[in-house]
């Protein structure tokens, strides 16, 4: 699993443009991601013996509820990345077993989290697959729910654990400049990786989704965990740097 993060720059730059940088530093993750992605929707479309165990996999995931999405999205997105950065030669705070279960804790929690709002978009928009109902998913999660919500409330989960749970110095940075200074480069690397992915995750029946998302997911929070690594050595009040 490759670890990939924007090239560190010492010169102020706007933030629309650090986040256009992030995103085009982390285009070679997103093709794989995709490609990862566009794989398993193929596969379970196209291969039936896939798609047989897809089902079966679909019927586990409708039986178990909030306990899978608990449990999957954790390690997914919290435990398993840990194990690997903390295997690295990290030059910003190594990551410690504290660090393991705070973020465990933190992505089980999401995991009900973006459940609640798959569910509530196939309640809302309905569960086909037509161009119209995945772009409408679509633009309803990466152009509402990752800007106010998703993606500020994840980059300060890894802002907190980069300045070793200083409340305090997190909330420095949280001025009337956060959101243009840090949130917006980070937003903007994010949808360039996630704005094709979920529109591969929406194409499969719903008990698939959060699945699939979890698979993107683990890759993802590598990346986001260097940027916030980035962004907290950053001194408040200054612009983002990658």
């Amino acid at each position: 699993m490759p670890t990939v993060a924007p090239a560190l720059s010492l010169a102020p730059e706007p933030p629309w443009k650090a986040g256009l940088r992030g995103a085009r530093a982390n285009l070679l993750p997103g093709l794989a991601l995709w490609a990862v992605a566009a794989t398993a929707v193929a596969s379970y479309y196209f291969w039936p013996a896939a798609h047989a165990a897809f089902e079966q996999l679909a019927g586990f995931r409708a039986r178990s509820g909030f306990f899978y999405a608990t449990v999957a999205t954790g390690l997914c997105g919290g435990f398993i990345p840990f194990l690997y950065l903390r295997a690295q030669k990290n030059p910003g705070v190594p990551y410690v077993w504290r660090d393991a279960v705070f973020l465990t804790l933190v992505w089980a929690y999401k995991g009900i989290e973006v459940d609640l709002v798959y569910r509530g978009l196939a309640q809302v928009l309905g569960t086909g697959h037509s161009p119209g109902t995945l772009l409408g998913k679509m633009f309803l999660d990466q152009f509402v729910y990752c800007p106010i919500w998703a993606v500020p409330s994840t980059l300060l989960v890894y802002m907190l654990r980069e300045v070793r749970y200083d409340w305090a110095a997190v909330g420095r940075r949280l001025d009337r400049r956060f959101y243009l200074r840090d949130v917006l480069p980070a937003l903007l690397a994010n949808m360039g990786v996630w704005v094709p992915a979920v529109l591969l995750i929406y194409s499969l029946p719903p008990p698939l989704q959060l699945p699939l998302f979890n698979v993107v997911l683990c890759f993802w929070t590598l990346i986001l965990a260097h940027v916030a690594a980035r962004q907290a050595a950053a001194p408040a009040g200054a612009p983002a740097v990658r």
